[in-house]
């Protein structure tokens, strides 16, 4: 394995203007994650609005993911050649433009489409701000912009449920999407005031068409299996599938056809990659780039980690909302305690990774990570309050805060900077890919969670079996919401009891299973250079700092 100086750079940022950059990236990255999380709150009252079918619903959610995580190796390449700033200039306007779409937007074609137009936006734009902040922070300011970065996501990724609650609760859904119009105007005034423009003029010129094809369609095809599999089944289809007036019904299932035709595409794409490499041929990503140890062993954690690493928020409020009767603004503040535990890891992550290293300090966010999940695990039941999760919920964000940062900066300690995009790119799509895994691993486990606990609990109470599994598949289909509603049927206290319980055992597995995961990614970062994205005093700091 090869390993590399510290990167030179031809453009650092001093003083005032850094941080002005790095406020306005942040801003951006805030708005890309706090939307992701916002429709989340958001969808039922927009099915109900605009009385959309159980199957536009989820395509809402499908088509942004799937538009983002199949175009962020493209996207990078774009930054890298055209130029970073650039690039996230149009995302902004493009993410902004699609937000007032959806907004505004009166049926369902027109909402499935904006959606799929924002992620085209945060596709543009999640690259190229890591990009940037490679590109021109160095020494502490870069390990302290990488600290804020990390926290941007986590704590977004908390505030999100809280801000869609609020937002759907006492304005309108429009205005879940409506409020990035602001947003994204002080993004785009801070970029214009303090973000310099940076490129790669030292790469092969010419356009990897065929590269571009094959990343974006075979991402697009393995996507779309993890995040449908449990929909349309994994091998055989097992529900109509239905897009724009086209209909799939029975015969092997379009996400086993998906995801098949996509690890083709990817295997291909390997094979293309390599012989235009050696052909010294322009690339869409440079493959060479994982022989650097760091880069390489630390894009094998983001993935791993990201299985486990939020799998418990998915989780988490439809147990809040369907056992404990919280409704969608108090459970945001609840995830609060999750976003505080992130901003205060960014505030000491710097700092202690100046004293032990980054390394290190990834190795404590994990741990606490797994910590925190553990004792969520061993506290939900059908009686936990809010205050009682919320130490969990803070050590987990602290863990999250820790390790979001390091780990982005040890995957980027050794790129050379002229290839930031395409780097940043590959260790977003290995988090998309890992948590598109993590979701589909963690949504059957809940499933198969609840057909054993909810059955089990209901027959422990009385309940014929017969019964027992017909208010099971109630439980299952409706991911849980349906529970409250069990009290008007006869003996309904004994119903609501064993399903509720039911879903508490079935969270709990989520759990086990989501720490599993994380301590897994714990033991992966033992295979990174312990010195990985450690700042040298001499020569490396920033002027000014």
């Amino acid at each position: 394995m090869s390993t590399a100086e510290p990167p030179v750079h031809t453009i650092v940022l001093e003083g005032k203007r850094r941080w002005g950059a790095l406020i306005a990236l942040a801003l951006g990255v805030a708005m890309i994650i706090l939307d992701a999380t916002v429709v989340n709150v958001a969808i039922p009252t927009i099915v109900k609005d605009l009385n959309l079918t159980t199957n536009d619903a989820e395509w809402i959610t499908a088509a942004y993911s799937l538009v983002f995580a199949s175009l962020l190796i493209l996207s990078g390449r774009l930054a890298d050649r055209f130029g970073r700033r650039l690039i996230f200039i149009i995302g902004v306007f493009t993410f902004v433009a699609a937000s007032v779409l959806v907004a505004a937007s009166g049926n369902a074609v027109e909402l499935i489409g904006a959606r799929a137009l924002q992620g085209l936006g945060g596709a543009l734009m999640l690259p190229s701000s890591l990009s940037i902040i490679n590109a021109v922070f160095v020494g502490k300011a870069r390990a302290a912009a990488f600290a804020v970065w990390g926290a941007t996501i986590g704590g977004m990724a908390a505030l999100g449920p809280l801000v869609g609650g609020w937002l759907t609760t006492y304005a309108s859904w429009h205005w879940a999407f409506l409020i990035n119009l602001p947003i994204g105007i002080l993004v785009l005034v801070g970029v214009f005031a303090f973000v310099p423009e940076t490129k790669d003029t030292s790469s092969v010129s010419g356009t990897d068409v065929p590269g571009i094809l094959l990343s974006t369609l075979g991402l697009l095809g393995v996507v779309f299996a993890l995040i449908e599999g449990q929909r349309y089944g994994w091998f055989m289809s097992n529900a109509p599938f239905k897009l724009f007036g086209m209909t799939w019904d029975g015969g092997l299932s379009p996400a086993f056809v998906a995801g098949a035709a996509g690890l083709i595409c990817l295997i291909a794409l390997y094979v293309v990659e390599k012989r235009r490499l050696q052909a010294g041929r322009a690339v869409v990503f440079d493959l060479n780039l994982f022989k650097i140890r760091s880069f390489g062993a630390g894009n094998a954690v983001a993935l791993i980690v990201s299985l486990g690493e939020f799998g418990l928020l998915f989780a988490l409020p439809l147990f809040l909302q369907s056992v404990r009767g919280y409704d969608a603004l108090q459970t945001g503040v609840i995830l609060l305690a999750l976003a505080l535990g992130s901003f205060v890891a960014s505030g000491a992550g710097a700092a202690l990774a100046q004293r032990v290293g980054p390394v290190r300090v990834l190795q404590i966010g994990m741990g606490l990570e797994a910590i925190g999940i553990i004792g969520l695990g061993f506290m939900i039941s059908t009686t936990v309050t809010g205050w009682a999760l919320a130490p969990w919920l803070f050590c987990y964000g602290m863990g999250v805060g820790f390790a979001t940062a390091q780990l982005t900066g040890v995957i980027l300690s050794e790129v050379p900077v002229a290839q930031s995009g395409q780097a940043s790119a590959m260790q977003s799509t290995a988090r998309q890919v890992g948590a598109a895994i993590g979701t589909a691993i963690l949504g059957t486990t809940l499933l198969i969670g609840l057909g054993i606990n909810v059955a089990n609990q209901l027959q422990d109470r009385g309940v014929p079996s017969a019964a027992a599994d017909q208010i099971t598949q109630v439980v299952q289909s409706s991911a849980g919401t349906a529970i409250p509603s069990l009290a008007s049927q006869p003996d309904g206290q004994a119903l609501v009891e064993g399903a509720s319980q039911g879903f508490a055992d079935a969270t709990t597995w989520v759990a086990w299973t989501a720490a599993f995961f994380v301590l897994l990614g714990l033991l992966t970062t033992f295979l990174l250079p312990r010195n990985a994205a450690r700042v040298k005093a001499e020569g490396y700091d920033a002027p000014g700092e």
